[in-house]
């Protein structure tokens, strides 16, 4: 076994030019023993080409290349895939208005980057390396100083101080909130170095991954033009990542190119990536009809999202001649936790009983045996993880974190296992659940009139809307309208355009929607600006969800010691969360459904949390050259 070489330990610099004299001369040292993990440190500073909050990191500081890569992958060709609705802006960071186009984030590049094989790893991207005391009550990132913006000017230390600044002041309320409350000073030391300092009331972790994904803007543009961060537009700073902005056309059509003088092409964490000459992206106003011109030939790789498509639809010509493949690709990433979301600040949803109610008139069973042919798995936890997800009564570590908080928590949450999903037969509604349902209803005060609609002490009828703009969610949630309208809800199920759908959950005007929340393997900082009261109205926590137990494990999450405090805390969270029943839980797949044209081709050995199609796949250019000479591309 390869022995990996400890953390390379550096003096603390009380003046710059002793610290960057010192550094010339250990810097070969430091180029062969850069860190790599954790250890137990008697000196004062850290250098490293990476960081992980909890373990060591995979690569070494001279790995060749990713794992999970081709390097001799070929370049060239485009991909072209499609998205839904419209958009008008490709400010990805507008809080204004305006509805960004797919992929504009991704011409911006962070100081560090993430992989596909690993949780929670960091590495030097727009950095050489990072320097960091063992306490981590600052950060420096020393830049690289071959890194340019498409439009070929130098990034510096300056334009990352520049973009900190602007996000502080015109990125979003939670994050203008979290950021300002981390970091007390930040300051370019010379033209390639930058230092963050936090306050010292801030968590330990999470702060040198929160800076460490920090993305560079020009400086210059933004002089220039006068443009602001939070406003959509079509005509955006340059950023310095491998593809440009080639071509826009709202409401149809979005190309990026590759930047033939793309600054980091040769680095060892790029190489077999990035493979696309162009990527294309088709804009259609439905899922039906992008399914029908994927058929046609105008776009050529779709991950397909319709049960109903992949068991019945994949019997079209192209199909039938070769031209097109459809493969189920393992999928380890965290599923995210959809579902029926609750507008928490709803008066009506006040009562967890009610909440209740409406959530046992869905039948999973029936919706997935009848409409979704038998292809999911129902959803328990919110982390659905063996590790990470709440199961039965809670015990060890997790316990005590709940005992610490028992006068926040209901007695249920010691004495009864973990709240699982409610079991449904196999017709559309159950009427065992019908009847649970009614129970509960009645027992927060509602009854059944002569109408059939349940009303409250007042005369009142329960009044919901189920806010969605997915026309092929039409035959999923009918069903659960129906079964609503049985139990004496006053439903309404309003579809509405791609615009108006998006303005309405950024407003939360809405009752009940289908959505949820994005969870990770690693939790943190993050947590709170989810699930946390104080960002309650963010659109990332789309319930509004407020607890004050969840709040105090926001607080321990980033200070967790070790992966399996994370994992306890975790825990706890979810088990009080599935309690609180703000989400209607339905289905996860745990798979890639993928289908393409056939002269697309990717490494045998695909990374466990990553699928890459736009990443680290390519094209066989022979493959492509038949396929056009068959007329099966249009």
């Amino acid at each position: 076994m390869r022995k990996r070489p400890q953390p390379r330990v550096i003096a603390a610099a009380r003046d710059r030019d002793q610290h960057l004299a010192q550094r010339l001369v250990l810097g070969a040292v430091i180029a062969v023993a850069a860190i790599w993990g954790a250890s137990e440190l008697s000196a004062e500073t850290m250098e490293s080409h990476g960081f992980n909050e909890y373990g060591e990191l995979k690569y070494g500081p001279d790995f060749p290349h990713l794992d999970y890569v081709n390097p001799d992958a070929p370049v060239g060709g485009e991909v072209s895939i499609s998205a839904q609705g419209s958009f008008d802006s490709m400010n990805p960071f507008s809080t204004l208005s305006g509805t960004p186009g797919t992929l504009a984030s991704s011409i911006y590049e962070r100081l560090m980057t993430t992989t596909s094989d690993e949780v929670g790893s960091y590495y030097c991207l727009l950095c050489t390396t990072i320097e960091y005391p063992e306490d981590q009550a600052w950060v420096i990132f020393n830049l690289r100083d071959d890194v340019f913006f498409s439009d070929g000017t130098q990034m510096t230390a300056q334009d990352v101080i520049f973009t900190h600044a602007l996000f502080r002041e015109q990125g979003t309320p939670s994050y203008r909130a979290g950021i300002t409350q981390l970091v007390t000073e930040y300051e370019a030391l010379d033209d390639f170095t930058v230092k963050f300092t936090f306050s010292e009331d801030a968590p330990t972790r999470g702060r040198i991954t929160q800076m460490g994904s920090s993305i560079v803007m020009s400086e210059d543009w933004f002089t220039q033009t006068g443009a602001r961060l939070d406003e959509p537009r079509l005509e955006v700073s340059p950023g310095t990542a491998e593809y440009v902005i080639a071509e826009v056309d709202p409401p149809r059509q979005i190309i990026y190119a590759r930047n033939p003088d793309y600054w980091g092409r040769d680095l060892p964490i790029n190489i077999g990536r990035g493979n696309y000459d162009s990527i294309r992206v088709e804009y259609f106003a439905d899922s039906s009809a992008a399914f029908e011109a994927f058929k046609a030939g105008e776009f050529t790789f779709r991950r397909e999202n319709s049960s109903i498509n992949w068991a019945t639809s994949y019997d079209f010509p192209a199909i039938e001649n070769g031209y097109v493949v459809r493969t189920t690709l393992d999928d380890g990433n965290l599923p995210g936790a959809t579902g029926f979301v609750f507008n928490m600040e709803r008066e009506k949803f006040a009562d967890r009983r009610v909440r209740q109610a409406i959530g046992l008139v869905y039948n999973f069973t029936w919706t997935n045996d009848n409409l979704q042919y038998g292809l999911f798995q129902q959803r328990e936890s919110f982390w659905e993880n063996d590790r990470l997800k709440a199961v039965g009564l809670p015990e060890g570590r997790e316990l005590e974190i709940l005992e610490g908080l028992r006068d926040l928590l209901p007695e249920e949450i010691f004495t009864e296992p973990a709240v699982l999903p409610h079991t449904s037969g196999d017709r559309p509604l159950d009427r065992g659940n019908l009847r649970r349902a009614l129970a509960l209803m009645e027992e927060a005060g509602w009854t059944t009139g002569e109408d059939g609609l349940l009303r409250d002490a007042d005369g009142n009828t329960l009044d919901v809307e189920f806010l969605e703009t997915r026309q092929s969610f039409d035959r999923i949630i009918n069903p659960y309208v129906e079964n609503l309208a049985r139990l004496g809800v006053n439903v309404t199920y309003n579809r509405v355009d791609p615009a108006q759908y998006q303005a309405r959950v950024q407003s939360k005007e809405y009752d009940l929607i289908f959505g949820g929340y994005s969870n990770g393997l690693q939790e943190g900082r993050g947590f709170s600006q989810k699930y946390g009261c104080e960002d309650r109205a963010d659109v990332f926590n789309p319930a509004s969800y407020c607890s004050e137990a969840i709040d105090a494990i926001g607080e321990m999450m980033p200070d967790a010691s070790d992966y399996d405090e994370m994992s306890a805390l975790i825990r706890a969270a979810d088990r009080i969360m599935r309690y609180d029943y703000f989400v209607v839980p339905v289905w996860y797949l745990g798979k890639h459904w993928v289908a393409h044209y056939d002269f697309y081709e990717y490494p045998e050995n695909l990374p466990e949390f990553g699928l890459g199609y736009l990443d680290y796949w390519w094209i066989n250019e022979d493959k492509y050259d038949a396929l056009v000479a068959a007329g099966a591309l249009n």
